[in-house]
């Protein structure tokens, strides 16, 4: 039973959570059909949750605010897709709550989950219902109370759980796409396992070794068509950061050539995720900003011909 999350806890939680989603990751592809069908969350989650895992192996956090801050740091750099993005974001959030503590109760690890949805909804420029959005908003909301009135972290943690799942069931009839598939939001569930697999490490359970569990679950691609995507490229880029200027004026330049827009920034760089027809356009404008790291381009249409 967990009284408060140590630095050495909270590795131990990523650990956990960056296998969970990994032994899912195909159960979380085969969900995926919004923003488009491209069927790569779990792959991007896994992927994204995974470069804080690494990082969390080769260090020794001395603290609960260390110990997130590695892993926000991290995730920002490793983020992949929209989900990886906001997972990124979630997590920036709950660092930037933890930040300078030694240990978290629940009370300041159930503000801290809040703190983290915040941090989504802002960087998302067009925030939609019935996505990893409002799984998290609600799984957050929930553990307030248990921690107010006392609980242990796992027990405020539980609850958070059991109120994402009851959200989750909702987005098929909340989303107009997910309706059509016949299915959860793939974002949502794989945040999900990933706190699942963070209460077992509070439970005190060994990390477990991977193993991809057998998919039930499964959207309908045929039933959604070139009509549920609007544009062509999935861009994702990192750019370093060589002054001070403010990002409202190129958000607007990139929500007015995309959609899907999602920013990541801490304070020496940030990250983009957008859906757009000229890709070219969004990296030569990042440059008035900073120099460009890292861009991985990906053609959504192509991906959801292969899945139907």
């Amino acid at each position: 039973m967990s009284k408060e999350i140590t630095g050495a806890l909270f590795k131990q939680m990523i650990l956990h959570g960056a296998a969970a989603i990994t032994a899912q990751k195909q159960a979380i592809n085969d969900l995926n059909v919004f923003p488009v069908p491209d069927g790569d969350t779990g792959t991007n989650m896994s992927m994204t949750i995974a470069t804080a895992a690494e990082a969390l192996r080769k260090a020794a956090p001395a603290s609960v605010g260390q110990a997130s801050s590695v892993t926000a740091s991290a995730l920002l750099q490793g983020a992949r897709g929209n989900s990886g993005v906001i997972l990124s974001l979630l997590f920036r959030g709950l660092s930037k709550a933890l930040k300078g503590m030694e240990t978290a109760d629940a009370a300041a690890f159930a503000a801290a989950m809040q703190e983290g949805v915040a941090a989504a909804y802002k960087a998302v420029m067009k925030p939609a219902e019935g996505t990893v959005l409002t799984v998290s908003r609600l799984a957050a909301k929930r553990a307030v109370d248990p921690a107010a009135e006392g609980a242990d972290v796992e027990a405020t943690l539980a609850a958070a759980i059991e109120e994402g799942y009851d959200a989750l069931a909702q987005t098929t009839d909340m989303n107009p796409v997910l309706k059509k598939a016949g299915v959860v939001d793939a974002g949502g569930k794989g945040y999900l396992i990933i706190l699942e697999g963070m209460l077992r490490a509070l439970q005190g359970e060994p990390v477990p070794e991977v193993e991809e569990t057998e998919t039930q679950d499964k959207a309908d691609f045929a039933a959604l068509g070139e009509d549920d995507i609007t544009f062509t490229f999935d861009t994702v880029f990192i750019v370093r950061k060589t002054s001070d200027r403010p990002l409202d004026d190129f958000r607007t330049f990139l929500n007015s050539i995309g959609d899907s827009l999602v920013i990541g920034e801490d304070d020496e760089a940030f990250k983009v995720h957008v859906h757009t027809d000229i890709p070219g356009e969004a990296l030569t404008e990042a440059q008035k900003y900073g120099t460009l790291e890292l861009a991985k381009i990906e053609n959504m249409r192509t991906q959801a011909a292969d899945l139907a």
